[in-house]
């Protein structure tokens, strides 16, 4: 629960940077995260209420099952002790964006990014702007966050083909503590949506809310 109380402090220094501040939830939340750019931040806006949902079934987790957005640069963004980004298209974080989320990420705060298809080139971009001294690196199958509670051996499930390639996980460190979990050619979010919306199988929709689960139980026990 570190990280949650790191981001319940930073909340309480926001008050004075902004002038004011959004009064953090005693539930778990997640912030979508609104950017600029052009691309579909917003797609898909029954994942995270989905996996909010299945997560509290497996656990005692006391969750807030909603889509709540957050734009990069508000200083709600320290609400939220998980961040989850998505899209298909072009991201563009403005320099108050970058300053902000890397307060963020800084003071304990965690950023889940899948590539839903067509955002790898631009948040490598723009993550390189928060971070301009490091490389996402690939995360080892060893790591905790594919362990616990579900096991995932080989990495992140393949939930949808896009170019039929081996699905990756990488991180980005701030003193070897994984700020960034980012999946490609994984798309787990896909799987964690209504089931009529990408008709995926019982089975694959099964799989990626079990892996999107170890993703917040790694994020919320780190």
């Amino acid at each position: 629960m570190r990280a949650l109380v790191l981001i319940v402090l930073v909340a309480a220094l926001t008050a004075d940077m902004y002038g004011q501040a959004q009064k953090p939830s005693s539930a778990f939340r997640i912030g979508r995260v609104k950017y600029a750019g052009g691309g579909d931040w917003y797609n898909d806006p029954s994942a995270e209420v989905n996996l909010l949902r299945f997560a509290q079934r497996q656990s005692s987790l006391d969750a807030e099952a909603a889509y709540n957005a957050v734009e990069v640069g508000s200083e709600q963004l320290f609400s939220y002790p998980f961040l989850f980004l998505t899209g298909h298209g072009n991201i563009s974080f403005s320099e108050r964006d970058v300053k902000n989320l890397r307060t963020y990420l800084d003071n304990g705060g965690f950023l889940y990014a899948d590539d839903d298809y067509g955002m790898d080139r631009s948040f490598r971009r723009e993550m390189k702007k928060v971070f301009p001294d490091q490389e996402f690196v690939e995360v080892p199958f060893s790591h905790r966050l594919y362990q616990v509670p579900f096991g995932f051996p080989g990495g992140p499930p393949k939930t949808h083909a896009h170019d039929e390639k081996p699905p990756k996980g990488y991180g980005l460190f701030v003193e070897r503590r994984m700020v960034v979990f980012y999946t490609v050619e994984s798309n787990p979010s896909d799987g964690w949506a209504d089931p009529e919306v990408h008709g995926d199988a019982p089975e694959k929709r099964e799989e990626a809310l079990r892996f999107g689960t170890n993703i917040l139980v790694w994020a919320l026990t780190r």
